[in-house]
């Protein structure tokens, strides 16, 4: 019996010190929603969807305090279906990386956004989500993979440096002359602004002509008490493919527990993409039950011109043509944990 004591006492100090050096956190959004999607005369489709004003995932996310102010730290983190369980299993696409931080900065290797990504998603009111999301109208050229995440990347971030931040990123394709990207992002946020600017390339067919893909961005925000506009401009460049500029002003209002927000999001194709031109507007309307779980409503249409097809996600595609509106509007709930 003492030595089962003594075992207990012994097994209970070893975890006190470990707890003490590290730390692994489980978290998760679930959204879900009812959407209807009406692509030209396609005819309406209603579905159970998700992802209205949060993308749905889980994940763990770790640090190992290794003394003398460095840290290690990884973060997995992969996307849920709660409409379906997600019967296809499993994955950690949304985040796999593992990290060294200290007084340098951190060094971030694996599965993660890229730099140029990031103002497309912060400076937008629905956070590039939902029916209302900016990138309905945005797309890569020349068949780039890089408009959100990149595989096989490695990082660096700035340090905390009084309100400025900034990160640069190269990801190693691992297969000739495809999707290798670099990137970087730099900004300032004190106060109620904050603004940045980013830069990526995708060497999508290296000695094949000028067939790669850039993506130049800047985007800010200013706070007016519980109201925040937000501007953003990218340019997605594909060489002798065209070039899109995107255009986005918006914002959010807050009163009590509910918040109100607004775009209008304008795409205009230049070059060989000239007719390739669309503008959308969206509004939406969430109320917070508490600080994990809120009710959410949002609308938005896509307007077309002649050469433009972009469409609003989870609606009928087969005959629509160039040129047709796309609607749809969604009624939802997400919880965070």
């Amino acid at each position: 019996m003492k030595r089962s004591l003594l075992a207990l006492a012994t097994l209970t100090a070893f975890a006190g010190v470990a707890s003490s050096q590290s730390s692994v956190t489980l978290f998760g959004v679930v959204d879900a929603n009812v959407r209807n999607v009406e692509n030209g005369n396609t005819g309406a489709e209603t579905t159970l969807s998700q992802d209205g004003i949060a993308s749905s995932r889980i994940g763990l996310r770790g640090v190992e305090d290794l003394g003398g102010g460095m840290r290690a730290g990884f973060w997995m983190e992969g996307a849920i279906n709660p409409d379906t369980g997600t019967p296809a299993g499993q994955t950690w696409q949304r985040r796999s990386t593992l990290s060294l931080m200290g007084g340098f900065g951190e060094i971030r290797l694996g599965r993660d956004y890229t730099p140029d990504f990031w103002n497309h998603t912060i400076f937008d009111p629905f956070g590039t989500n939902g029916v209302g999301s900016s990138v309905n109208t945005f797309t890569t050229l020349n068949g780039s993979g890089a408009l959100v995440r990149a595989n096989n990347t490695v990082g660096y971030l700035l340090p905390a440096m009084g309100g400025l931040y900034g990160q640069v990123q190269v990801a190693i394709d691992e297969s000739l002359f495809s999707n290798d990207h670099v990137g970087a992002r730099f900004g300032y946020a004190a106060g109620p602004i904050n603004i940045a600017v980013s830069y990526g390339k995708t060497n999508t067919n290296v000695g094949a002509g000028d067939n790669d893909w850039e993506r130049y961005n800047i985007g800010g925000s200013m706070k007016f008490g519980t109201a925040t506009l937000m501007l953003q401009y990218n340019r997605g460049d594909g060489g002798s493919t065209g070039k899109i500029d995107h255009f986005l002003v918006g914002g959010t209002m807050g009163f009590g527990a509910s918040t109100l927000k607004v775009s209008y999001v304008m795409s205009d194709g230049k070059g060989a993409l000239n007719s390739r031109d669309a503008d959308q507007i969206a509004i939406g309307y969430q109320y917070d039950l508490s600080k994990r779980t809120a009710l959410y409503a949002t609308a938005a249409q896509i307007s077309n011109e002649s050469g433009a097809s972009y469409v609003i996600g989870g609606g009928r595609t087969a005959g629509f043509r160039a040129g047709e509106k796309s609607t749809g509007y969604e009624f939802g709930v997400r919880h965070t944990f």
